[in-house]
């Protein structure tokens, strides 16, 4: 069911950016559900290879170059669509994907719920606290 919430919300943040800029094109939402789709298999499959594969340069630019690794799969899900969605280049990929990202992070934090913070007391029992730092069990 989280698979679903966070599709779907993904989802709408790729209509959001694709709405802020102008060098990015989504057809309707059923291209934006596929795009969702499409960049959670690439995110899970390809992305760790390539990254794998570019760790100095990723390091050497302190994670700056993750920014370049998450255009290029946006690129190669442009290609993959072909014409439900469309980039106009490499730098509108890089700019959707920063939006994507902060769409995505806010999204989530809006949405999906956190498990409550626990603990372990000194007996070994674990402890959960709400937001407020009341013990709840």
């Amino acid at each position: 069911m989280q698979f679903i919430v966070k599709l779907f919300l993904n989802s709408l943040a790729v209509i959001i950016a694709s709405q802020i800029l102008p060098g990015v094109h989504v057809n309707d939402w059923s291209d934006a559900i596929l795009l969702a789709a499409v960049l959670a298999v690439l995110n899970v499959s390809i992305k760790p290879i390539i990254v794998f594969f570019t760790l100095p340069f990723t390091l050497f630019s302190f994670g700056l170059f993750l920014l370049v690794i998450n255009a290029c799969i946006i690129l190669i899900a442009d290609w993959i669509l072909g014409t439900g969605f469309k980039v106009d280049g490499f730098w509108w990929a890089l700019a959707f994907s920063i939006i994507l990202s902060i769409l995505n992070s806010l999204f989530e934090r809006l949405v999906i719920k956190s498990k409550p913070p626990q603990t372990e007391n000194r007996d070994g029992d674990m402890q959960i606290f709400d937001k407020d730092g009341n013990r709840i069990a």
